[in-house]
């Protein structure tokens, strides 16, 4: 939108009201769909308190605005429209300006600022930004670029980015130490290949000076790292994700066998691992931890459940005198790179309590004063817990608007989330499909095809649509995998409604454009790996416009139990962000795949191709 045109729409705005500022008149300006995902019902996500502690911002995805809960009145005063759905939301420590960033390839940030109602010109960062975090003094925005795999250093006072860090895969979280000295980054799934002794996300650390970055290696099994947090006084940094067991057959799910959720914990001087604490009970899980949260005074430690829909609510100063005193043996090994996790599900016992809340889908999370306030995605409503000491947890949800039907996708959607489909809550189907029913970079030894045979995760993009499904082609379509998905891996009996349910979730979804394209469209070196492609035989297997095929093919990567076995072929839509590669995810990188582990050209005829050919093979393949 043109500068001189909003500032006439503010104009008359202002002239409508009287002069007064009221959020609400926002609504009325007009903006233009940027093409992005449709996002149905309200669905917040993500929530930020005003400088004052008496507004709790919103972000509102499917509704596309930002909604003003007032916390006195429990009432939302106002909005503010967005031509995007927003991914989240920070506000100015002066309350001069509210940033949003929006679901978009063009890396757009939404600038608003409440006391005048004036919106700036569009902020651009990078590929699909989130988690916007403000420098104590506020002159510098960070932004997680999620499909760039990097932060953007936004200058406040310009709307300029000054520079981009680059850092692990997918941040979706960052927390800054009030010093402002080091900002920390929650990077949501592993990096690397999946065959290797250790596997596991880690925490990026940026020397917000320099902007030097070191990696806090969290467990080998570290995914879905959703949410972090910094302590009040700056000596903690805490880490919410799910703990795979991918080492292990998934022949149960008692105590924990396949995934947990876990809290770990990190010293900012020394920048590394304290230890990692299970948040699941012995026989009850705690799934999908979401996000974290400190209460001001340090008392408190507040993590969101987004599988079993409740609160956790840990004892901080006695998580951390239990932590000192546990035995060395039971500690983090320096001198393991995998940094083992304390697998004691009695650990939290007597420093936690488990609050059950009232919505469903508690993703973002704000601790004002005594109360902790969770924006539950599925019931569009915001949670309310009362977390004084004195009394018991007062639970309460507050509508975000008018109560619709749910279409069966989004029921879908629902269901994907939702771990008490799972016998003891341990999981989800999102625990390992994270990011809207994608990968978890990890490989898993399910029974559909013997013990001892790990296959690595495949997204379920598309998957309706390229039948026959996993690796080894053993269910004849997604719809066949989807209902022994919930009997072999949930263990448990689910209604028929269900599974067809997700299936319409699982069918409505649609490709992220790649970050690899340009304005749109393929770059000159994709366009000379297109012709490739098709030189080399790459799309006799990957054939348009799916790029899959129906038929297995037998192209070397078999061992152990799968030796001279043929396996399906995977779409190679959006194959850039499906790492690592081939049935075992032997391969980190396209290139691998294509070089490496093709040595006798079983998997195309890239032995003939010269350097520059190979560059441009590659980038046409993560151009899909």
């Amino acid at each position: 939108m043109p500068e001189n045109k909003q500032s006439m729409r503010t104009r008359i705005l202002k002239a409508v009201l009287g002069g007064s500022i009221f959020l609400i008149a926002i609504l009325l300006l007009i903006v233009l769909p940027h093409g992005s995902r449709s996002v149905e019902g309200i669905s917040p996500l993500a929530l930020a308190a005003s400088s004052d502690g008496k507004l709790v911002y919103v972000a509102e995805a499917g509704a596309r605005k930002i909604a003003v809960f007032d916390l006195a009145t429990c009432k939302i005063t106002g909005s503010i429209s967005l031509p995007l759905p927003p991914t989240g939301v920070a506000a100015a420590a002066d309350g001069s300006a509210l940033y949003v960033t929006l679901e978009s390839p063009r890396g757009e940030v939404f600038v608003f600022h409440p006391a005048t109602g004036k919106v700036e010109p569009s902020i651009f960062a990078g590929h699909t930004p989130t988690a916007p975090v403000l420098s104590p003094d506020g002159k510098i925005l960070y932004v997680c670029n999620q499909f760039n795999n990097n932060v953007s250093a936004i200058a406040t006072a310009t709307g300029k980015e000054i520079t981009r860090i680059p850092v692990l895969r997918e941040p979706v979280a960052a927390a800054i130490t009030p010093d402002g000295l080091s900002l920390f980054v929650a990077n949501l799934l592993p990096t690397g290949a999946a065959i290797g002794d250790y596997v596991g996300a880690g925490v990026s650390v940026i020397n917000t000076a320099s902007k030097e970055v070191t990696t806090v290696h969290l467990p080998s099994g570290s995914t879905s790292v959703h949410g972090i947090c910094v302590s009040p006084d700056g000596h903690y940094v805490y880490v919410a994700h799910t703990l795979g067991h991918y080492q292990l057959p998934a022949t149960q799910l008692e105590r924990g066998w396949m995934n947990t959720s876990v809290l770990s914990v990190i010293e900012v001087a020394t920048r590394k691992l304290v230890a990692t604490v299970e948040l699941d009970d012995v026989d009850l899980g705690a799934a999908n931890p979401w996000s974290v949260a400190c209460t001001a005074d340090g008392r408190s430690l507040c993590v969101t459940h987004a599988g079993t829909h409740e609160l956790s609510l840990i004892d901080r100063p006695a998580l951390h005198a239990k932590l000192e005193k546990t035995d060395a043996s039971n500690a983090p090994n320096p001198n393991l790179y995998s940094n083992e996790a304390i697998t004691d599900f009695s650990f939290l016992y007597d420093l936690r309590r488990r609050i059950k809340l009232t919505g469903n889908g508690p993703r973002g999370l704000a601790v004002i004063g005594d109360k902790a306030y969770t924006a539950e995605y599925f019931t569009d409503s915001l949670g309310i817990v009362n977390l004084s000491p004195d009394r018991s947890p007062d639970v309460c949800s507050i509508a975000l608007g008018p109560k619709t039907v749910m279409s069966q996708e989004r029921e879908g959607e629902m269901y994907f989330n939702d771990a008490n489909l799972c016998f003891q809550k341990w999981q989800s189907c999102a625990s390992c499909h994270p990011g809207n029913a994608r990968v978890d970079g990890l490989n898993w030894d399910l029974l559909n095809d013997g013990i001892g045979n790990p296959k690595n995760v495949k997204s379920l993009l598309l998957a309706h649509q390229s039948p026959p499904a996993m690796w080894l082609g053993v269910r004849d379509t997604a719809e066949t995998a989807v209902r022994a998905g919930l009997h072999h891996i949930e263990f448990s009996i689910a209604p028929e409604s269900v599974a067809t349910a997700i299936d319409a979730y699982l069918k409505s979804l649609k490709p992220v454009p790649s970050p690899h394209l340009v304005n749109g469209g393929l770059s000159e070196s994709a366009k000379r790996g297109k012709k490739i492609f098709d030189s080399v035989g790459c799309n006799e297997c990957h054939q348009p416009p799916l790029f899959y095929s129906r038929k297995l093919y037998n192209i070397g990567t078999g061992t152990g139990m799968d030796i001279n076995k043929s396996f399906t072929v995977p779409t190679l839509k959006e194959v850039w962000r499906t790492a690592p590669y081939l049935h075992d995810g032997r391969a980190s990188t396209i290139m691998d795949a294509m070089t490496k582990f093709n040595k006798n050209d079983t998997h195309g005829l890239t032995s003939q191709l010269g350097e520059q050919e190979r560059a441009d093979l590659v980038e046409y393949v993560l151009s899909l």
